[in-house]
C-alpha cells in the first residue's frame, strides 16, 4: 500500500524527530561523582575538551583516583588532587609530582573561562612544559575570588603585552568574574574541561580546612571518582 503525502510527511517528521533526539544525546555532557570525607562534587565533563573527558573518564572507570587525596588547598584559589602518590602518603609528604607517565594535549576553548566551580587540569610548569600538557591524573577545582572590571582589564593587558594571539573578555564573562568568581590569570594556561553542577558547598568547606606549610591539609581528604550512570 502507497502512503498518502499526509502520512509520508508525518513519517518524515517522526523520524527528523527521533534524529535529533538521537543527536542532542549524543551530546549530553558525562557526569562524574567525586565523593570525599566532606562530601560529594557532582561534574559534568564537557564535550569541547574530548581528550580530557575522555582521560578522565577513563580513570574513574580505572578507579584510578580512588584514595587520592586532595593534597594541596588554598582558599579563595582552588583545591588540587588526584596525585597517585597520595594514596597512603605519610603526613608531611611532599606530594604533587606523581602521575601515570603520561601527559594529555592542550585544549584551549576562548568560551571556557576559569569561573569559580570549574574542574582543570593540573601541569608542570612551562619552562620544561611549553606547550602546556596536562598531567595524566592530577586536576583542579576552582573556588578562586570576585574580580573588579579594572583588574581584568589590567590582567588582559599584563596577558597580551607579549603575545600577538590577544586575548578578550566578552561582556558574559566579565560579569560571572564579577559576580561568581574564579581565577582568570589561568585562562588560557590550562585546560578547564568540566564543571561542577552540584556540591560546591563542599568545594568551599574544603577549601576551608586547616593545612600545612605545603598546603596540604592537616586531616586527609579521600576521594573516590565514579561515573554517574544516566
Amino acid at each position: 500500500m502507497i502512503p498518502t503525502t499526509k502520512k509520508l510527511i508525518s513519517m518524515l517528521i517522526i523520524s527528523l524527530i527521533s534524529f535529533v533526539s538521537i543527536a542532542q544525546n549524543s551530546q549530553k555532557n558525562t557526569l562524574v561523582l567525586i565523593s570525599t570525607t566532606l562530601g560529594d562534587i557532582k561534574i559534568s565533563l564537557y564535550n569541547e575538551t574530548p581528550k580530557h573527558r575522555d582521560n578522565f573518564m577513563k580513570l574513574a572507570k580505572d578507579g584510578a583516583l580512588d584514595g587520592t587525596l586532595f593534597h594541596r588547598v588554598i582558599q579563595n584559589f582552588m583545591i588540587q588532587g588526584g596525585d597517585p602518590d597520595s594514596k597512603n602518603a605519610k603526613p608531611g609528604s611532599v606530594l604533587g609530582e606523581g602521575g601515570l607517565g603520561y601527559t594529555v594535549p592542550a585544549e584551549f576553548v576562548r568560551g571556557i573561562i576559569h569561573k569559580k566551580g570549574v574542574l582543570a587540569a593540573a601541569r608542570e610548569g612551562d619552562d620544561v612544559n611549553p606547550q602546556k600538557a596536562s598531567s595524566s591524573t592530577q586536576f583542579y577545582i576552582v573556588q578562586g575570588r570576585t574580580f573588579k572590571r579594572a583588574e581584568l582589564e589590567a590582567m588582559l593587558k599584563s596577558k597580551n603585552a607579549n603575545t600577538q594571539n590577544k586575548f578578550e573578555y566578552t561582556e558574559e564573562q566579565i560579569k560571572i568574574y564579577e559576580t561568581l568568581g574564579g581565577t582568570p590569570h589561568l585562562d588560557m594556561n590550562y585546560t578547564v574541561f568540566g564543571e561542577v553542577v552540584e556540591g560546591l558547598d563542599v568545594v568551599d568547606k574544603i577549601a576551608a580546612v586547616k593545612t600545612d606549610k605545603r598546603d596540604r591539609p592537616v586531616e586527609d581528604i579521600k576521594m573516590t571518582v565514579k561515573l554517574v550512570k544516566k
